[in-house]
């Protein structure tokens, strides 16, 4: 189901359960107001859903042109994908859920959350609020087990698919629809919640965090970030440094609403990227930003402005940024910028 949907449905967010307010009443008397402290709780959680849920769809919309038009460069790791997710009110913590229901409007069905732009489900009329009824004639599974269970029904009907028939329930009538496959990088993004300014990836994730989102205030700026990492994923970098279990430990921990920052001070164990990995992956990357429709000229200045915050658990710290890498992105961007001009094809 798209790129984050093939990444089993899930991880929009992750949050600590809603405290309901029992209200007792005796006789004609009217009901109790809620405890002041709770309400001020619920709106806590309402304002960390909302927070949350935005930098998610920001992430989405960014991330969308670089996944959809970088199947050729990332190869292997490209599948086809239907190119939306879809949430119930059990993809937040018990606790959380009255608030997912209520801003969210969930329920035990499958509702769709964001359509990735470009994608056949886009082409096909998929939209946010659509409720998934059923796909390939297969009624959509309810409850509090949907996500994996719709994962693992769909896993079948996919992959040897050009389209899928997907019956959506829209303004309480149905709505049958013909959904072509897409091919894309097939990586999940998701935002890690931590105030500090980094991003990982662990060969089939990115993790970007809240941090991270907030210091790069620009779209360009983020568009640059995540290529980068979608081609470190790409190039199996993780794989390569032997660190990937390293990584999707650190992605794990900080996909929980308040994770345990014990040990995230510094590098968390991560191996900062040697010189040359950075170098290929920044030329990757580059070419994946022009092929999206960004301008790879963003790159140095997105590098040269996360250069500037040299805390022990930033960016830069695992990614260390030299003047080579300045030399080698002006001479990449100048070659992309060359071709362009002479309608060659964007691979490097």
């Amino acid at each position: 189901m798209g790129s984050m949907v093939d990444a089993q449905l899930s991880r929009l967010v992750r949050l600590l359960p809603v405290l309901t307010v029992v209200v007792l009443s005796s006789c004609a008397l009217p009901p109790l107001a809620p405890a002041p402290q709770q309400s001020a709780l619920h709106a806590q959680q309402r304002a960390a859903l909302t927070s949350l849920t935005a930098k998610q769809e920001r992430l989405y919309r960014v991330a969308a042109p670089l996944l959809v038009n970088n199947a050729v460069l990332c190869k292997t790791n490209a599948r086809p994908l239907l190119g939306f997710t879809a949430k119930n009110q059990y993809s937040y913590s018990a606790d959380m859920m009255d608030a997912a229901k209520e801003l969210l409007g969930l329920d035990e069905r499958l509702q769709v959350m964001s359509v990735l732009a470009g994608s056949g489900a886009a082409r096909a009329g998929i939209q946010r609020g659509d409720i998934l009824q059923s796909v390939q004639e297969q009624a959509m599974p309810q409850g509090p087990n949907a996500e994996s269970e719709a994962a693992r029904q769909l896993a079948a009907v996919v992959r040897n698919a050009a389209e899928l028939q997907i019956t959506v329930l829209r303004d309480g009538k149905p709505q049958r629809l013909q959904v072509p496959l897409t091919l894309a990088c097939a990586y999940s993004i998701d935002v890690g919640n931590a105030d500090f300014v980094n991003a990982y990836s662990d060969g089939r994730r990115i993790l970007v965090t809240r941090g991270m989102l907030d210091y790069l205030q620009s779209d360009a700026e983020l568009s640059a970030l995540l290529a980068k990492e979608i081609a470190h994923n790409t190039l199996r970098h993780a794989q390569v440094l032997q660190i990937k279990a390293t990584v999707a430990a650190v992605i794990d921990k900080l996909l929980l609403l308040k994770p345990d920052l014990t040990g995230l001070a510094g590098s968390a164990g991560i191996k900062a990227m040697p010189a040359a990995m950075e170098i290929e992956a920044d030329r990757l990357a580059l070419y994946m930003l022009a092929r999206a429709g960004y301008s790879p000229a963003v790159a140095a200045t997105t590098w040269q402005h996360l250069a500037q915050n040299s805390a022990p658990n930033s960016y830069t710290a695992l990614h260390p940024w030299t003047d080579e890498r300045l030399a080698l992105l002006q001479a990449t961007a100048e070659e992309i910028r060359q071709k362009q001009i002479a309608k060659k094809p964007l691979t490097p």
